[in-house]
This record gives structure tokens, C-alpha cells and sequence, in this order.
């Protein structure tokens, strides 16, 4: 595994423990608007989801599960931008759910929007759950992950993937161009969960032997306009509470100058950080 950069959580881990009907006043900043990240998965499902990332990380998850040579009886899907994802599950589980937090995308695959850190599980209902890019997007990551493991049966599997956080460098160093120029420093990009943070995450919500892995996808693009475009149509562009609502004409023209300059040969190379995971409940047998 490469080596990840230490910094300081953008969370904290509250004390509450997971339970069926979660009553608790928030121990956490609320950094992301949960409303505008539904708005934002549904306007990529009205205008066309780009997904070639989702649909990366959910084959690779359907491959790690296939290893396994395991039968799974109720599996559940959180993040679900493609509605073909349950069927294909379905061939490694017998009962398949989703959860989604786009509504568009929730009704088209035939399953129930979700806030993760907020909805009210089935105790033990689930042998398998598979969660795709939605967590990084969360306000209480550990009270999340607890309501999964509180969601799942013994001896049942965790996997999935979420952005890490070293996503989006050239766009961050651009937004910083933009700030120069304004003389400004606004929270443009996500801050996102480090990979060397993720395995205690999961440990510390009540998963055992997790295992945390690290891909990163290079993208060239022509332009910060494309990357923009690919963005909306990932429902990735930014949901932080504390968002500016406006950079200005040249505020913008200064981070897409910043961005072509880094280019090589026209194109400048994004990066997309993907942290895969797999964790158990254990076996109370």
C-alpha cells in the first residue's frame, strides 16, 4: 500500500451507540448539505450519469465477492446511480435491496432514498452490504458505519468504495488559483477520508479484519471545463454547507489557466483517489 498523507479528521467520532431508532443531538458539524447531494444525484440522473467510476468500483466489488465462492441471502445496495446494479447483484445474492440518497436514482432501481447517518435499520437484517460512493459524502462517517453493523447479521460481509483523499488534486490546486485571485480562501473541494484512517473507522464501528486498498485513476482532460462537466454528471460537484455560491468570471479563468497549466501535451491528467474496503461482522457463534 503506498504511502497516505496524515492529517487531521474532519470528523469526530461521537459517542452514541447505533440502534434501531438513533435519537441523539449531533456531535458533528454538519459539512455537507444532505438535501443538495439528493438534488445534485438527481440532476445527474435527468441530464445522464457519467459512470465510469461507479462502475469500476461496483465490478471490482462483484469480483471480490464472486472469490469468495459464498451464497449470500440478503444483500443490501447503498449508492445505486445505474439500475441494472440490483439484478447483478442478484447473481450472487438471493434478495437484493437499495438504498439511495438520489431519489431519481433510488425510484429507477426500485429501492428507498437514504441518509446514512440518520436512517433506522432492520437489526441483523443483512447478510451482505455493498456501499458505492456515498460515504465520503457523509456528516457522522462512524455513526454511519455503526448503523450498517448494527443493519447486518453475524459473520456477514462489509465492501465497498468511496473517494479518498487524494482526489482532485489539480482541481484543488486550481481552486487555489481562483482564491489568489479573489483573495479568498473558500472550501471548494470535499474534504475526504484518508486511507490510514478508514481501517480504525471500520474497527471502531464493530467490523472485523478490515482490509482497505488503494487505486488511483488517472483522467487527462482538455480542459477544467471537462472535468466541471464530468463532475455534474457524477453528481460530484460541491454539497459543503459552507460552499461559495459564486467564484466570478475571473475567479474561474484563473483556476482554468491554473489547470492548463499543467498540462502535458494539451491535456492535463486528474487524478481520482478510490479507497476499496472489506470488512466482516463477526461470527457470535
Amino acid at each position: 500500500m503506498p504511502n497516505v498523507r496524515q492529517s487531521e479528521p474532519w470528523w469526530e467520532a461521537s459517542l452514541l451507540v447505533a440502534c434501531r431508532k438513533p435519537a441523539h443531538k449531533r456531535a458533528v458539524p454538519l459539512l455537507f448539505d444532505s438535501e443538495l447531494r439528493a438534488m445534485r444525484r438527481d440532476r445527474a440522473a435527468r441530464s445522464g450519469a457519467e459512470l465510469f467510476l461507479h462502475v469500476r468500483a461496483f465490478e471490482d466489488c462483484l469480483e471480490r465477492i464472486a472469490v469468495m465462492q459464498r451464497p449470500f441471502q440478503r444483500a443490501l445496495l447503498i449508492g445505486c446511480p445505474d439500475p441494472a446494479w440490483p439484478e447483478q447483484l442478484r447473481s450472487l445474492a438471493a434478495q437484493v435491496e437499495v438504498r439511495e440518497p438520489g431519489h431519481l436514482f433510488a425510484s429507477q432501481a426500485a429501492g428507498q432514498a437514504i441518509i446514512e447517518d440518520t436512517w433506522e435499520p432492520r437489526e441483523g437484517a443483512f447478510d451482505l452490504v455493498l456501499a458505492i460512493g456515498t460515504l465520503d459524502t457523509v456528516n457522522d462517517l462512524p455513526l454511519a458505519l455503526r448503523l450498517i453493523r448494527y443493519s447486518m447479521a453475524p459473520d456477514a460481509l462489509f465492501i465497498g468504495a468511496f473517494s479518498g483523499g487524494e482526489t482532485l488534486p489539480q482541481l484543488r490546486a486550481a481552486m487555489r488559483a481562483a482564491d489568489a485571485l479573489t483573495g479568498t480562501a473558500a472550501p471548494h473541494v470535499h474534504p475526504r477520508v484518508e486511507a490510514s484512517a478508514l481501517a480504525p473507522l471500520l474497527s471502531s464501528a464493530g467490523f472485523a479484519n478490515p482490509v482497505v486498498d488503494i487505486e488511483r485513476v488517472p483522467v487527462s482532460y482538455r480542459s477544467l471545463d471537462g472535468l466541471v462537466r464530468d463532475l455534474r454528471a457524477m453528481g460530484a460537484t460541491n454539497i459543503l454547507t459552507a460552499r461559495p455560491r459564486f467564484i466570478g468570471k475571473a475567479g474561474y479563468a484563473a483556476a482554468a489557466q491554473a489547470f492548463g497549466d499543467a498540462s502535458d501535451e494539451d491535456r492535463t491528467t486528474e487524478t481520482f483517489e478510490i479507497l476499496h474496503f472489506a470488512a466482516w461482522t463477526p461470527n457470535n457463534a
